[in-house]
């Protein structure tokens, strides 16, 4: 008797198909839950497939044109870590910032020339937004630099340069 506990513990999970009989083929399981044949019928296969495949090209047109608003938690990660300093880097990044932006938006007609239908005009109005907010990061990169000349003396050479506010330095005090 403790054998077939044993057996019955061990293949609790199995199934066997091997005891089948006539009376069993015959038998028809039921439908699973949620099922209905009558609307199953009523889906053709034609109909799914035109309607996925327009599901799916509006998705992907919209992930295209979702995309440079993605790219904003990116692109302030990098001016973060480029740091405020002139050198060869944080200009690299910046030019990047700037150059990628502006070429996408030269390229929006060859960008969305496969989208048609009625989503379209949206989806090129909201990349052309995101490239618009990358710029609008990059050029405040620049302005926190100090590259953008946002003052007169920048562009007059008898105007007197703002007067700092604060200075600062470092050092070892020697005693």
């Amino acid at each position: 008797m403790s054998s077939s506990k044993q057996n019955l513990k061990k293949f609790k999970w199995s199934l066997d198909f091997s005891h089948k009989t006539k009376q069993d083929k015959n038998v028809e399981l039921p439908y699973p839950p949620g099922y209905s044949p009558a609307v199953a019928l009523s889906h053709s296969i034609e109909h799914f497939r035109e309607n996925d495949s327009n599901h799916l090209i509006i998705k992907k047109s919209w992930d295209l044109a979702l995309g440079p608003l993605k790219q904003v938690p990116m692109n302030l990660f990098i001016m973060f870590m480029a740091g405020n300093s002139i050198s060869i880097f944080p200009i690299m990044m910046v030019g990047m910032l700037i150059i990628r932006p502006v070429k996408a938006l030269f390229s929006l007609q060859q960008t969305f020339k496969v989208i048609e239908g009625t989503h379209a005009f949206a989806q090129k109005f909201v990349f052309f937004l995101g490239q618009i907010v990358n710029i609008a990061l990059a050029l405040y990169k620049c302005q926190s630099m100090g590259l953008l000349p946002t003052h007169a003396s920048d562009w007059l050479a008898f105007v007197e340069p703002q007067a700092r506010l604060e200075y600062s330095g470092g050092g070892i005090i020697y005693a």
